[in-house]
C-alpha cells in the first residue's frame, strides 16, 4: 500500500511516500521556513534530488506544490492520485477525545478544529493538510495520528495540575504532552541500541526533541512518565517563538498593570517569544551564525536554551531514579553540535562526558557521542516520524 505521510509543523511540512508494510521510502522531502520569502523546498527520489528556494506563504500552497511534484510527468513517482491508498497526518493535539490513531471523518475534523485554542500554531496547519489532501487524494483513506497518544501513560501524579479537581474531571485540564510520535520512535531505537551495547536490564532514558518546537520526555521501560509540554505545546523548554516556562504572575501583571489584552499576551507567548523574542531570529541556524559574529543577545539566548534543557535533565534523572542515556533528536538536536556541547558541559554529576570529536561528525544514522568513560550514554537518534506514522496507519487499516 502506498501511503503519503504529511507532517505539518508550525513553519514546515515534512512528507514521504512510503510503501507499507516494507517501509520502502519512494520519495521524501521537506518545506521549511513557510511564510518567508526564502522558504526552502526539497524533493528526493532514487532518480532525482531537487532543492529550491522560493516564497511559500502558507501550508496550503506548500501542500499543493508537494502534490504537483509527486505527480509530475518527468520527475514524479505516481501517475495519478488514485495510486495512493492512504494519507497519514500528524495531528498535534488530541485533547481527551483521542488516544489512538483514527480514520478521519467530518466529525473528527470538527473535533480537531475544536482543539485549535490548545495548539494554535499546529492544529490549524494539521487540519489544513487534511483538507487539502482530502481534495487531492480523494479516493485515499485519511488517517490521523496524534502526538498526544504516546504520553497517555504519564501517571496522574505527573499529569495532574495542583488546581481544583473539577478542572480535571469535568474540563479535562491536564498534562497531555506532545511530539509523541517522535519520542516514541527514537526511544524505541535508543532502547534497542542500549540492549545491544550494554548489560543493563533497565531502561531509563531522556529523549530531547529540539526543533522549532522543543520538548523532553522521561521514559522508563519504554513508557512516557513525564514530559515538558503540558496542556498545550507552549511550556517547558525555550522554543523558536514560544516562551517555554514562564511565571504565571507575569501574565497577570501584563494584563492588570501594563494593559495588555489576554489575546495579545497569548500571541506574544506563542509567536513573539522564545528565541525570536530574545534575538530577533527564530531559526537556530541564523542565531548560531550571529553568535559566532559576536552578537551578545544570540550568545545569551543559546546559553539560556541549554541551561533550561540541563535543568530538566536533572529533574528527570530524579524522577527516573537513574539515567542510562540522553537522546538528542529532531532538526536542532541532530544537527547542532553547538547546542549539544552546551547542554553536556559541566554535567559530571550525571556521568555525562561528551566526545567533542564524535559530536562534530554528521551522520544520518544512530550514533553515540559520549566518551568510553561516560557513565551515561549520549546518543543522537535521527527521528523518523513519517515511518512511525506509516506503521500506525497501516496497522489501523489492517484491523
Amino acid at each position: 500500500m502506498k501511503i503519503v505521510i504529511i507532517n505539518s509543523g508550525s513553519s514546515s511540512i515534512k512528507y514521504q511516500l512510503i510503501d507499507s508494510p516494507s517501509n520502502e521510502v519512494i520519495c521524501s522531502g521537506m518545506i521549511d521556513r513557510i511564510g518567508l520569502e526564502n522558504a526552502s523546498l526539497s524533493y528526493t527520489t532514487n532518480a532525482v534530488t531537487i532543492a529550491e528556494i522560493m516564497a511559500i506563504p502558507n501550508h496550503k500552497v506548500g501542500l499543493e506544490k508537494i502534490a504537483d511534484l509527486l505527480m509530475d510527468s518527468k520527475i514524479g513517482v505516481i501517475s495519478s492520485a488514485s495510486e495512493i491508498g492512504a494519507v497519514g497526518h500528524r495531528v498535534v493535539h488530541g485533547g481527551s477525545a483521542f488516544s489512538d490513531t483514527v480514520l478521519i471523518t467530518d466529525e473528527i475534523k470538527e473535533k480537531i478544529q475544536q482543539l485549535f485554542d490548545l495548539a494554535p500554531l499546529h492544529n490549524p496547519a494539521n487540519l489544513e493538510g487534511i483538507q487539502v489532501a482530502s481534495a487531492i487524494f480523494a479516493k485515499a483513506k485519511q488517517v490521523a495520528v496524534f502526538d498526544t497518544a504516546f504520553h497517555q501513560t504519564i501517571p496522574v501524579i505527573a499529569h495532574k495540575y495542583a488546581i481544583p479537581n473539577a478542572l480535571l474531571t469535568e474540563n479535562k485540564i491536564r498534562v497531555y504532552g506532545f511530539h509523541g510520535t517522535s519520542h516514541k520512535y527514537v526511544s524505541e531505537k535508543a532502547i534497542h541500541y542500549l540492549k545491544e551495547k550494554t548489560t543493563s536490564k533497565t531502561s531509563k532514558i531522556i529523549t530531547i526533541h529540539l526543533g522549532n518546537g522543543c520538548s523532553m520526555t522521561a521514559i522508563k521501560e519504554g513508557k512516557s512518565i513525564d514530559h515538558t509540554l503540558g496542556f498545550g505545546p507552549m511550556n517547558g523548554l525555550i522554543m523558536g517563538t514560544r516562551s517555554g516556562d514562564v511565571d504565571q504572575s507575569v501574565i497577570f501583571y501584563m494584563v492588570n498593570t501594563l494593559g495588555y489584552s489576554l489575546e495579545s499576551v497569548n500571541t506574544m507567548l506563542q509567536k513573539q517569544s522564545g528565541m525570536l523574542g530574545l534575538t530577533g531570529f527564530s531559526d537556530l541556524r541564523d542565531i548560531e551564525a550571529e553568535a559566532e559574529k559576536g552578537n551578545a543577545d544570540c550568545q545569551l539566548a543559546l546559553a539560556m536554551n541549554a541551561y533550561r534543557i540541563k535543568k530538566y535533565i536533572g529533574s528527570y534523572a530524579a524522577v527516573l531514579d537513574g539515567l542510562d542515556a540522553i537522546v538528542f533528536t529532531a532538526g536542532i538536536g541532530e544537527n547542532s553540535s553547538y547546542i549539544r556541547k552546551l547542554v553536556c558541559s559541566d554535567m559530571d554529576y550525571f556521568g555525562l562526558e561528551l566526545d567533542n570529536t564524535k559530536n562534530e561528525i554528521r551522520s544520518k544514522e544512530i550514533r553515540e557521542i559520549s566518551t568510553p568513560n561516560s557513565r551515561t550514554k549520549i546518543l543522537i537518534v535521527p527521528t523518523n516520524e513519517e515511518i512511525e506514522i506509516a506503521n500506525q496507519v497501516y496497522a489501523l487499516l489492517q484491523e
